[in-house]
């Protein structure tokens, strides 16, 4: 029977544990999506964990619409994250980038541009003085474009020293409003029935495969309830056959973000997917969203998932591995420094033999 502090082979890369860091957006980058030089203090203070899985990561200017979010479609980019992913190796651990396309929910004032989706949907606002733009249907070269730049981005990603990807499935943006059918309208290849609406995925992760291999692919899926305003009315039905293509491409792991009745930052009673999921998936499972250490402890011993990821918990604790294996308290993080610039509240949490 595993456990969550056993080592796990995820694809090409050999994890110390199955504690994961799942991808945290921390706006620390410049405004020109650079990566910064406190973002090596920063990942390096986490490297205890299994994998990290890296913030949000832009693939095109078009499709970070999130200000001081990093990128990987520039040199200057690729050779700003190269300390970052030196000092994680240095100190151990593994890192893989994650690979964001926000489709709508690139803001035009971040990016110059009207966004791209699936249809022509515009977000929720999130705000009344700074409301998300209606976007336009994808084109066919659109897509294409769109899949080369995953592909372009995962090649700068192994450039800059990163041991893999993830492409970013889930929570609202580009793959995931394609995935489902309250966002994806189109009456082409690319929309109506699962098979068609998974396709975009699946080209994607099959540019990134041909581009550096199926042992450093991974992607995220958010299969249950709405995320951002993106829903599915059959998650089931789309979603299953999704992670049966992702298991036929034989990509290193799926992550799934599953929204739970009690989540604090969305939630849903529509049933996790993961069971079923399970069942169609072979590769390694990675389950997130709002686990404390007996629940992912329960779900590693139980099979349902190989490691487990842990987002918020690892903002205020960097050691959080060698905390859940001395059964130590947690630190509380700040939120009013989770967006903020600097140090504070990113840098200069406490580790664990500090606050004995």
């Amino acid at each position: 029977m595993a456990t969550l502090f056993d080592p796990i082979r995820i694809g090409s890369i050999s994890a110390a544990n199955r504690i994961f860091m799942s991808p945290l957006t921390r706006g620390r980058a410049t405004t020109d999506h650079v990566p910064t030089e406190i973002m090596i203090d920063y990942y390096r203070q986490r490297a205890s964990a299994g994998l990290i899985i890296s913030e949000g990561t832009g693939v095109s200017r078009l499709g970070l619409g999130w200000p001081s979010a990093p990128g990987l479609w520039t040199p200057e980019q690729v050779e700003a994250w190269k300390p970052v992913t030196a000092a994680v190796h240095e100190a151990g651990g593994k890192i893989v980038a994650q690979l964001w396309h926000m489709g709508r929910m690139a803001r035009p004032a971040v990016t110059g541009q009207q966004p791209l989706s699936s249809s022509a949907t515009r977000a929720p606002y999130h705000t009344e003085d700074n409301p998300y733009a209606e976007a336009r249907a994808a084109t066919l070269d659109d897509i294409a474009r769109a899949v080369d730049e995953f592909g372009t981005a995962a090649q700068a990603a192994i450039e800059a020293g990163f041991d893999g990807v993830q492409l970013h499935g889930a929570n609202g943006y580009l793959i995931d409003q394609f995935l489902r059918d309250g966002t994806n309208h189109r009456d082409d290849d690319y929309g109506g029935s699962p098979e068609n609406r998974i396709r975009f995925m699946v080209e994607a992760v099959s540019r990134v495969i041909e581009t550096i291999g199926a042992g450093r692919t991974g992607i995220r899926l958010s299969p249950n309830g709405d995320t951002q305003g993106t829903d599915d009315s059959d998650p089931e039905a789309v979603f299953v056959p999704a992670a049966r293509a992702l298991d036929e491409l034989g990509i290193a792991f799926l992550e799934l973000r599953e929204l739970k009745p009690d989540s604090t930052f969305g939630a849903s009673d529509v049933p996790r997917l993961s069971p079923k999921i399970r069942e169609v998936f072979s590769g390694p499972l990675v389950l997130n969203q709002e686990y404390d250490l007996e629940k992912a402890e329960a779900d590693i011993e139980s099979g349902l998932a190989d490691a487990v990821a842990f987002g918020r918990p690892y903002i205020a604790n960097p050691d959080l591995a060698e905390r859940f294996r001395a059964r130590a308290p947690l630190n509380r993080d700040n939120p009013e420094t989770w967006y903020s610039t600097g140090r504070e509240g990113y840098t200069d949490y406490p580790a664990l033999a500090a606050a004995i």
